[in-house]
């Protein structure tokens, strides 16, 4: 399915996701009295809910002999996650939904602009250009807009 729109609509899903969690989250450490067990029991939450879409849906499992021959980064994924999420539990509530996420998003355009220059992780190669920086400088400014204001 190539529906533009539907996957605009399912960035626009995500992105509520990300402060709703964070908020969510930061009200879990305070239960637990850990952003990092906060951490953990989100991710368990998540890995059981994944794990009953994939028996739900049928979704076959790779060979497991096969997974030994992945590059050692490709399991960095699930780490970068839990510190993100870590991350956003412990700072939320310091510096509120907005100035955490616009810091957020800024470290995601400095990254993403390199990512996509040098096409790393199979990333379509898009090279850095004017437009693009002044793309992040722009989001740069937003940040100390919203956290002067």
């Amino acid at each position: 399915m190539n529906n533009p729109l539907l996957y605009i609509l399912l960035a626009l899903a995500a992105g509520i996701c990300i402060p709703t969690q964070a908020g969510i989250n930061a009200q879990l450490s305070h239960w637990t009295r850990s952003p990092t067990l906060a951490a953990g029991v989100s991710f368990a939450v998540g890995t059981v809910c994944l794990a009953l879409y994939v028996i739900t849906t049928r979704i076959p499992l790779p060979p497991v002999a096969g997974l030994g021959a992945a590059p050692w980064w490709i399991w960095s994924g699930g780490a970068l996650g839990a510190f993100f999420v870590a991350s956003t539990i412990f700072l939320v509530p310091k510096l509120g939904a907005t100035t955490m996420l616009a810091l957020v998003l800024a470290g995601q355009m400095l990254t993403s602009l390199l990512l996509d220059h040098f096409g790393a992780f199979a990333f379509p190669v898009h090279p850095i250009s004017l437009p693009r920086v002044l793309g992040v400088f722009m989001v740069a400014a937003g940040v100390v807009l919203i956290q002067k204001y």
